[in-house]
């Protein structure tokens, strides 16, 4: 038997107004530190051409609440503060190794407003979390059950942009267990039309969700628009905004869960191509419904339920002309513009539905890599 997982489980909460208070302030004193451990490695590496340590930023974090400027950090729970320094060093880890960009300040407005506390910083007791700093335990709305028996060993509190506030419990899911073999493979071609093709011909319809949402939202975003800057109607219009978002966000990850286990319990294994979104939505005529599929969400998804599961999903070459090319003979054709939706081969005669024989080719591609 393998490992046991570690599985999130996300819910909502309401916290009451001294509760609200408190996350707020914690998550205020999490950018700021955050933000100046970023300011003061940079920093050094500038002047010094010194690579700074977490034990380093952990010093300086004790020499900042020491400070009479600074002395508000001893209010919230340490545990957070020492949380994102770490956050700060992975992602300067994952910088080094070239893995992602260089790490970019936290903004109050735009970046996502959370804490993460661990064991030292919370209280489970008989389906209670009570967080550090706090009398009462909070309010939980518990839509799911835990797995029995779980205890949490990480906690993130976060508020969006909606202002809902959601916790996540990090436990051991040992009810996760590899599923039995299946003899079946499938080929997945994603689109805008059909959100994905298959290889065995199905098309998976595309609920274009924010398009379903797009009158009410650009609505909102005018009246938005016409709100004066820093006025409380102008803050309750950005809340109205993120509340549409919100929805067609909630709707579209839905949808995506219920797609991706429906193709990794099926399935042995799945191929798809590795496809470059970030380089794909810089054409702007596509790029609204290129995010609105959401393929990269879609792909990690199915990469860590075959990884629970026991399945195997592989990643075609991206240059791989999938669409070009006859399922049937292997003929490699000339160009075919995206408006060539239909073609028939010119070596054997096959016709061929373009999204379906590009399914069928990578499924090929793919199981030939294996």
């Amino acid at each position: 038997m393998g490992e046991v997982v570690k599985r999130a489980f996300k819910y909502r909460f309401y916290p009451s107004s001294e509760q609200a208070e408190q996350l707020n302030r914690t998550f205020g004193c999490v950018r700021l530190v955050y933000n100046r451990a970023l300011e003061a490695r940079t920093r050094a590496w500038a002047v010094d051409r010194q690579r700074t340590s977490y034990a380093q930023t952990s010093t300086w974090l004790t020499e900042w609440k020491r400070t009479e400027e600074l002395g508000f950090l001893n209010e919230v729970s340490s545990v957070p503060l020492q949380q994102t320094l770490r956050h700060l060093q992975a992602g300067f880890a994952a910088f080094w190794d070239k893995r992602c960009g260089y790490p970019r300040f936290k903004s109050k407005r735009r970046s996502r407003a959370s804490a993460e506390y661990t064991r030292s910083a919370f209280r489970w007791r008989d389906g209670q979390l009570t967080l550090a700093k706090m009398d009462a335990p909070l309010d939980i709305v518990w839509s799911r059950p835990l797995p029995e028996g779980a205890q949490p060993s990480t906690v993130t509190v976060s508020r969006d942009a909606a202002g809902r506030w959601f916790v996540s419990l990090l436990v051991e899911d040992s009810t996760v267990m590899p599923l039995p073999p299946v003899d079946a493979a499938v080929g997945v071609d994603v689109g805008i039309t059909s959100l994905v093709t298959l290889s065995t011909g199905e098309k998976v319809t595309n609920p274009q969700h924010e398009r379903v949402d797009q009158r009410k939202l650009a609505r909102a975003q005018r009246d938005l628009s016409r709100k004066e800057k820093g006025s409380r109607n102008r803050a309750k219009a950005r809340v109205r905004v993120a509340r549409i978002h919100a929805r067609i966000a909630d709707r579209r990850r839905d949808y995506l869960h219920k797609l991706s286990t429906r193709l990794v319990r099926e399935n042995q294994a799945v191929v798809i191509e590795d496809l470059s979104v970030r380089t794909m939505v810089r054409n702007h005529s596509l790029a609204r419904a290129i995010s609105d599929a959401a393929w990269s969400e879609l792909r990690s998804m199915l990469e860590y339920k075959a990884a629970w599961y026991g399945r195997t999903v592989v990643a075609v070459d991206r240059w791989y002309p999938s669409s070009k090319t006859c399922s049937a003979c292997g003929l490699l054709h000339p160009a075919m513009p995206l408006s060539v939706r239909s073609w028939t081969c010119l070596g054997c005669g096959a016709g061929h539905d373009r999204d379906v024989n590009a399914a069928r080719n990578i499924l090929a591609s793919g199981l030939a890599e294996r």
